[in-house]
């Protein structure tokens, strides 16, 4: 897997995945536009997407329910490092349950890529290019 930033404009970038652009942005206090999620909610939209995926599957899958599935995602920002912690995952099932599907819903959510991904440090190697500088008269 693999996305593409590029700045646009300011502190406004967009992000290319496959065929696919979203636009991530800051908000005025931080000079920003507006104009698209900040890389935290970014971060919180990929465990809440991820989680739906894996909850409308497991509901799908056993012909429980098709569609309606609503997952909210929410995090504290804590300090030293910097950084999302305290995450809560919230699934809105759209049907009742018994207590075995209940059960298998939940442990369907918890196989979440994006859930697993989190729970485990991931190494991340970081490196850089810079432009040549430009030639000067001699």
């Amino acid at each position: 897997m693999e996305v593409t930033v590029q700045q646009v404009e300011g502190v406004r970038f967009a992000i290319v995945a496959r065929t696919h652009t979203v636009v991530c942005d800051q908000p005025p206090e931080n000079g920003g536009t507006d104009a698209g999620m900040t890389p935290p909610e970014f971060l919180l939209a990929s465990l809440g997407s991820c989680a739906a995926f894996y909850a409308a599957q497991y509901l799908e899958s056993r012909k429980l329910a098709k569609g309606g599935v609503e997952v909210s995602v929410s995090a504290e920002k804590l300090k030293a490092p910097a950084r999302l912690g305290n995450f809560n995952v919230h699934v809105t099932c759209p049907v009742a349950l018994t207590t075995e599907q209940t059960e298998g819903l939940m442990r369907s959510v918890h196989h979440c890529l994006v859930h697993n991904t989190l729970l485990t440090p991931a190494q991340i190697a970081i490196g850089l290019s810079v432009a040549e500088p430009a030639a000067g008269p001699r």
